[in-house]
């Protein structure tokens, strides 16, 4: 596995066909450069005891989608970094919390052009959802606010937006797997 270091740049991401098979790497940015890449991504959706999920505001210095809400948490495992690991680690570099429970939830392909940005998202994306319970404290250069949701007030964020372009992709196909960690009285 190639992990940067402070004097090592760019960022590289796994290229992965449509089955998520690796067939190479790319740098961070140029995967995301129209048409994109299909590279190796994941998303976390994490929730307190009550069954409210944990949404960031992505912070305003991102270089894609910067503002916008979306879920717990996402990005990229460097390549040969297996994905729940990068998920685990991104939680905790991002918000500085590690999750109590984390499981998979499952895997989604698609492409989201962003025109706010420009850039692409043309992703496989592991999903993973689970459990937080202490008070996340966000790293300010990743994330500008966070907030705990019920479904109704999910709704009624989501209408208010804006929201990142994957977030409604990501979470309905992470949905069966977190009405099973909620259950169904959480109305996920």
């Amino acid at each position: 596995m190639v992990m940067p270091t402070a004097q090592s740049a760019p960022i590289m991401l796994e290229l992965v066909d449509e089955d998520g098979r690796t067939i190479g790497t790319a740098e961070k940015l140029s995967a995301h450069q129209p048409p994109g890449h299909l590279h190796r991504a994941f998303s976390v959706f994490l929730f307190d005891a009550d069954g409210r999920l944990l949404l960031q505001q992505r912070a305003l210095g991102k270089y894609h989608s910067p503002g916008v809400w979306s879920n717990t948490c996402c990005g990229h495992p460097y390549p040969g970094e297996a994905p729940f690991t990068a998920a685990a680690r991104r939680v905790y570099e991002e918000l500085g919390v590690s999750p109590s429970l984390l499981r998979e939830a499952g895997t989604v392909t698609y492409n989201h052009p962003d025109p706010a940005s420009g850039l692409v998202e043309q992703e496989y994306n592991h999903l993973f959802a689970g459990t937080v319970t202490r008070l996340p404290q966000p790293d300010p250069e990743e994330v500008a606010q966070i907030l705990f949701v019920t479904p109704e007030e999910l709704e009624k964020k989501h209408a208010e937006g804006p929201f990142s372009a994957w977030f409604m992709t990501v979470l309905d196909a992470a949905r069966p797997a977190i009405r099973e960690l909620t259950g169904p009285a959480a109305g996920w």
